[in-house]
């Protein structure tokens, strides 16, 4: 069946049943996904920075009876053109692989990558953020968007609970997942590595004498992040060159980590500036 769009013809599936249906639903559990190198990704603006970042997306799929908005068509285009494979879906099979609960009729297939730490560019002061077993696909999303905005150089997730490829954490992350360098490695060939390019450590945690603020945070420097749970590792509270907190006020002893995160990230941000 021809779309009405002038990127068309395409495929049509409006069966539950259909193979491609099945395995989209699959793709949400992370042994298919890495079975497959593959993982899903969902909405306009999280295709869009895909395609930004010339990712060659390996499927997209589509619903014109859920879009939200008027430039569907142009992103269709721009996926086919890039050489995705385009296949239109009913409402029904839509909603039955979409993972929001209020889709906007767009999903993708893109290929899962693999970045060392070797293969990192950084400048000759770089700016990294260092998290360690994060468990929450939502926090670590938003942690990645929280970097974004910081303009850190990389993002490297040391011994991961949940999968950097998992569907809330490309939601969450709103699709900088494609423009933040992001390397998954154990800590100790992290902390080896940082050690080696004289990168500052400098960790989070409620029990450390100094405060976030009083610290300075200019220079080649790695901000350390620990679990929601747990906090960081006595590794890394162990082997940090700073270890810092946030003053507390209330009752709560600690913060969520994604907005802990935010928090410190900007006060390099804010002492980095100062120094152009």
């Amino acid at each position: 069946m021809c779309s009405v769009y002038s990127v068309g013809p395409f495929e049509k599936i409006t069966s539950l049943q259909n193979p491609r249906v099945k395995q989209l639903v699959k793709l949400r559990d992370r042994r298919p996904r890495d079975e497959a190198g593959v993982f899903l990704v969902e909405g306009y603006r999280e295709i869009r920075r895909a395609l930004e970042k010339s990712v060659v997306l390996k499927e997209l799929y589509f619903s014109r009876d859920w879009f939200l908005g008027e430039n569907e068509p142009a992103l269709i285009e721009q996926a086919r053109a890039a050489g995705a494979e385009v296949v239109e879906l009913s409402k029904e099979a839509f909603a039955k692989v979409a993972y929001r609960e209020r889709p906007d009729g767009l999903l993708a297939v893109a290929p899962q990558w693999k970045r060392t730490l070797d293969e990192l560019e950084l400048k000759r002061e770089p700016f990294l953020l260092v998290v360690e077993a994060i468990e929450k696909p939502g926090n670590l999303g938003t942690i990645l968007r929280s970097a974004d905005a910081a303009g850190c150089d990389a993002v490297i997730v040391c011994d991961p609970v949940t999968d950097i490829f998992n569907p809330n954490v490309v939601r969450a992350s709103t699709g900088v997942l494609f423009s933040v360098p992001l390397v998954v490695e154990e800590s100790a060939r992290v902390l080896a590595w940082l050690k080696e390019k004289r990168i500052q450590t400098v960790a989070t945690t409620p029990a450390a004498e100094k405060i976030y603020s009083d610290v300075d945070l200019r220079g080649a420097l790695a901000v350390v992040m620990g679990s929601e749970q747990y906090g960081l590792s006595d590794f890394w509270l162990k082997n940090c060159d700073v270890p810092v907190r946030i003053p507390m006020a209330g009752q709560a002893d600690s913060l969520n980590v994604a907005m802990a995160t935010i928090i410190t990230l900007f006060e390099a941000v804010r002492q980095r500036a100062k120094v152009g």
